[in-house]
This record gives structure tokens, C-alpha cells and sequence, in this order.
């Protein structure tokens, strides 16, 4: 029933498309604007924009690039009490970041273990010394 749907709505907009109905709509050969901030408050939009194009980036997607770049750190720790403590503010900041606001349990990032990622890191290094 779908499909059939999908296949008369595309060919309507084919023959649509045929018959010129898109040829002189407002904003024809224009850049589309993809600054759409219609969800927001009103009183809210002039500052996201301001922020937007100070290359500021939302609280959620600051802390997952924080949390990518600790992650990228940790591999080249020698230290094991280093790495324990850079475990923890990672650990802190996918706890934050889980938090903020409702999300699906699948979107939320789980946290670093520990062994794991000291026998991960442990693995590498063994490997480096080998190849030399």
C-alpha cells in the first residue's frame, strides 16, 4: 500500500515537474537556506544564530567532541594512574551527556571500562615494541 502510495505521489511530481509547475517558484536558483530555527522561541533564535556563527556548538555536541578527543588521548598515556584519572572525566562526561535531556537508550554512549581499555592501550604498546 506504500509503495503504491510513494509511486503515484513520484510520478505526480514528475508530470508536475514536466509541466513546468516548479519553473517559477520563489527563490528558483538560489542557495537554499538551511538555517531553520522554526521550533525555537521566538527570543531564542537571535542568539543561537549568533552562537551558531561564533562556531559555537550545542552543550551535547561539545561534550561529545570533548569525549572523542580524551578517547584519542588515552592511547598515547603511559602513565596508568594518568589514564585511570582521564578514564574517570570521560566516564563523567558520557554520565552527563546521557543525561541531558530525554534520549532513547540507544543514542546514549556507554562508559570506558577501566581494564579494558588499560589492557587495549597495553596491547598497542606490546604490538609497537614488537614491530620495532
Amino acid at each position: 500500500m506504500i509503495i503504491a502510495w510513494m509511486k503515484l505521489v513520484e510520478r505526480r511530481i514528475k508530470e508536475a515537474e514536466e509541466q513546468g509547475a516548479f519553473d517559477s517558484l520563489p527563490g528558483k536558483h538560489k542557495p537554499i537556506k538551511l538555517e531553520d530555527y522554526g521550533n525555537m522561541p521566538d527570543d531564542l533564535r537571535l542568539a543561537y544564530k549568533i552562537l551558531k556563527n561564533a562556531g559555537c556548538l550545542p552543550p551535547e555536541l561539545q561534550l561529545k567532541k570533548d569525549i572523542r578527543r580524551m578517547e584519542d588521548l588515552l592511547e598515547h598515556i603511559s602513565d596508568e594512574k594518568e589514564a585511570y584519572r582521564l578514564i574517570k572525566e570521560i566516564n563523567f562526561r558520557i554520565m552527563k551527556l546521557n543525561m541531558m535531556g530525554k534520549r532513547s537508550p540507544m543514542l546514549e554512549e556507554n562508559q570506558v571500562y577501566y581494564k579494558k581499555v588499560l589492557e587495549k592501550i597495553r596491547q598497542k604498546r606490546q604490538e609497537k615494541k614488537n614491530d620495532r
